[in-house]
């Protein structure tokens, strides 16, 4: 499959690291559907390429209805969804102990109903409309492509329920992909260490610097492009399916 030939998803689309996957694809010449609910920022993207190649839908990835009406209007619109990738998500950093008292139970399942619960949510209503493509060549129908963290394997000081989310994508990634190989649509998980997004900008300086200096090589955040990159060799490399790969740098986090 070609990421230039293809109608992509892209969840968290107006910002980070999916802005980054979204810019890509369009100015390979695919079209895409920003799934977000940043509406200023989704709707002024979308504005900028204009042409009819870039439509933004304000969606609840946690939602249903939501979805399903993303789903469908994208369908409406383009024809076909061929590409899914799932970059919406959030991140609370709380201890479980702290001096404000016990973590609430009503953040920790927020982490994961957005993180696990939006990205199953999505991806199983793209996933019922990719199984109705026309096959290419090897029978492909579809690419689903998640976003974990390297969190999911060493996850730090605060990071209970972020972990937990993103260790829970890893997870259902080799499950998903064996389910969904009779269809002919591959599913492949992305697990990037620090990159340069509005997620990474409220962490305390202090901490950035010492997760920087943690990166052997090269020791600098990621920069967004590079994931987008390594989409399209997902998307365009049939043999990559049911793994998940590290985009870090070598960063194995420490507990702090």
């Amino acid at each position: 499959m070609k990421l230039n030939e293809s109608v992509a998803v892209v969840t968290g689309g107006a910002s980070g690291l999916g802005e980054a996957v979204l810019r890509h694809c369009v100015e390979l010449g695919g079209r895409a559907a920003i799934f977000d609910l940043n509406t200023a920022a989704g709707t002024r993207l979308a504005a900028e390429y204009g042409g009819g190649r870039v439509i933004f839908i304000e969606t609840n990835v946690t939602g249903e209805r939501s979805v399903q009406e993303a789903i469908d209007q994208t369908v409406a619109r383009f024809g076909a969804i061929h590409v899914l990738v799932n970059c919406a998500g959030i991140g609370l950093p709380q201890k479980v102990l702290s001096k404000r008292g016990v973590q609430p139970l009503a953040s920790f399942k927020e982490v994961i109903e957005v993180n696990l619960v939006g990205t199953f949510n999505v991806l199983r209503l793209a996933a019922e409309k990719m199984a109705a493509n026309e096959p290419g060549p090897e029978g492909e129908r579809g690419v689903i492509i998640n976003t974990a963290s390297a969190a999911a394997f060493e996850g730090q000081i605060g990071q209970a329920s972020y972990s937990a989310s993103k260790g829970g994508v890893v997870s259902m990634t080799l499950p998903i992909a064996r389910e969904l190989a009779a269809h002919g649509i591959r599913v492949v998980t992305i697990a990037p260490g620090v990159f340069e997004t509005p997620m990474f900008k409220h962490i305390p300086e202090e901490v950035r610097r010492k997760l920087i200096q943690a990166i052997p090589f090269p020791r600098r955040l990621g920069d967004p492009a590079e994931y987008a990159r390594l989409v399209q060799s997902i998307v365009e490399n049939p043999m990559l399916n049911g793994t998940t790969i590290r985009l870090d740098g070598a960063l194995r986090m420490g507990p702090i």
